[in-house]
């Protein structure tokens, strides 16, 4: 096998990476230590039925669009997407039920049905808000190169004026308390620094345009479950000359003059390669994969993200009024308070908010004769930068998970677990996670400035792409990881690509 770039790891970002890389011309080949593809966007089969284990919505499609259509394909030609109505259902502890679309439109007409007139305004003056924040903030911390304080003062008047809309010098928490009175849709809105692992408390109001991409722009199902995605890009990789192999654990990767020469495989092989993406987190790039001398070669990532319980559950699949969403929502009574337990005492919340997503009505995805797949998810604080918690505390938020879903209706008692990971779970298959979702958290005005970039400066041919590096976690920001790594080893001109990138397939 000859390659002249060497993915490790067959995540969002690394199949995002070899696919823009492959599209150029680049021979690419991935290596994935487990005996699937896919990272955190995993699957499992029980009983002859296969369920996601990973994400569940899908947002900014046309990010993953840019990807398909370097490889001369697009989003549309290789999945389906799903506009589910609802999408969302969030039920509070005195009875409360509001339903969220994935159209703006018919998600204000829902509050306002709910809620009353009032919130409606609230909710369409704070998507306005949001928007100017995305507007402002993406094009720097989203779309373009790692920022830096310099970088931001390079920038100029007239993009620094635009850049101070972000609203980055007070809390999520603290924005949406001065604009959103209603005590339903705070919340709501709160609940959108769970989808990096944040704190609302400490996370920048900049976060705050998450409300925009989900409530805005819209979040969706695919036919099929979130894997299809993952097989798509490993589709088209292969189509582009891709080889991905499985079961191939790297254990170094070599740069000896301060550029790449090669990676060392558990195995024993040593695979040589001009350029190395690492689809792995950044600390156990820095701690385990590069020699001791040049770890200081990968900035610090910063404070890690929520880790969380999780699991599958074969329930009795309910039809008709009584079904399912596609996603529901069960907040406690005391929403921050585990923030606080999370965040301020490093346990797993005593009220957690539980997630459930039903696959079939979300993704389409067909269960057993009378059962459907219920993913199922509750927050806690990753596992200690020493040693390990006690199994049972995890065991304990399980417990405290399954009861709060019997107790609101939202399953029944017989209702079976077949599939559940923990922090511990996590940490172990993800090595230097410590077990978050996310890689970094968004705690602190400064943690979109702490992310490792992509390129790794003073390792030639060294670049980083996951959720603990630029732009962040999440699918979408992974796979933009993945396809800015690539585009910064294609400007660094250590390959010879082909000139022209592939045309667009036309799509009917």
């Amino acid at each position: 096998m000859t390659a002249d770039a060497l993915v490790v790891g067959a995540g969002l970002g690394g199949l995002s990476a070899a696919v823009c890389l492959a599209a150029r011309g680049v021979r690419v080949h991935v290596l994935e230590a487990g005996e699937r593809i896919g990272g955190k966007a995993g699957v499992e089969v029980v009983d002859g039925v296969e369920f996601d284990t990973g994400p569940s919505v899908l947002t900014m499609p046309e990010a993953i669009d840019e990807v398909f259509r370097r490889a001369g394909t697009s989003l549309r030609a290789e999945l389906t997407l799903r506009e589910e109505r609802p999408a969302f259902r969030y039920l509070y502890p005195d009875g409360k039920t509001v339903d969220v679309f994935t159209r703006p439109e018919e998600t204000l007409a829902s509050v306002e049905k709910s809620l009353g007139a009032s919130a409606r305004r609230e909710l369409a003056a704070f998507l306005d808000y949001a928007r100017t924040i995305w507007d402002s903030a993406a094009p720097h911390f989203v779309f373009g190169e790692a920022p830096s304080v310099g970088g931001m003062l390079r920038l100029g008047p007239a993009a620094i004026a635009r850049v101070t809309k972000v609203d980055a010098l007070r809390s999520m928490s603290s924005a949406i308390e001065s604009r959103v009175r209603d005590p339903y849709l705070r919340p709501l809105l709160m609940r959108y620094a769970t989808y990096n692992g944040s704190d609302p408390r400490r996370a920048p109001a900049t976060m705050n345009c998450i409300a925009h991409v989900e409530l805005s722009l819209g979040g969706f199902g695919i036919e099929g479950g979130i894997y299809a995605l993952v097989r798509a890009l490993a589709r088209v990789a292969e189509r582009l000359g891709v080889t991905i192999e499985t079961g191939a654990r790297v254990t170094g990767i070599r740069a000896p003059r301060g550029r790449i020469e090669s990676v060392t495989l558990a195995d024993g092989r040593a695979l040589d390669a001009t350029i190395v993406v690492a689809n792995a987190d950044a600390s156990h790039v820095a701690e385990h994969l590069v020699a001791p001398g040049q770890r200081q070669a990968i900035k610090h990532a910063g404070e890690p993200s929520m880790s969380a319980w999780t699991g599958v559950l074969r329930a009795r699949r309910r039809t008709g009024e009584a079904a399912r969403a596609p996603h529901t929502v069960l907040f406690p009574r005391d929403y921050l308070g585990e923030f606080v337990d999370i965040f301020d005492h490093d346990r797993p919340p005593g009220d957690p908010t539980v997630y459930l997503c039903a696959q079939e009505p979300c993704h389409g995805r067909r269960g057993w004769e009378h059962d459907e797949p219920i993913f199922v998810m509750a927050n806690a604080p990753p596992e200690p930068a020493q040693g390990h918690r006690d199994p049972q505390i995890a065991v304990r938020l399980r417990e405290r998970v399954l009861a709060r879903l019997v107790g609101a209706g939202l399953i029944d008692a017989d209702d079976r677990l077949v599939w559940e990971r923990s922090p511990a779970d996590l940490a172990a298959r993800f090595p230097g996670t410590r077990g978050a979702i996310y890689g970094t958290s968004s705690n602190g005005m400064l943690a979109a400035f702490q992310r490792p970039p992509n390129r790794v400066a003073s390792i030639a041919g060294l670049y980083l792409a996951s959720g603990s590096a630029h732009p962040g976690g999440g699918m979408p920001l992974c796979v933009l990881s993945g396809r800015r790594a690539a585009e910064q080893a294609l400007e660094d001109g250590l390959v010879r690509p082909r000139v022209t990138p592939l045309p667009l397939v036309s799509v009917v």
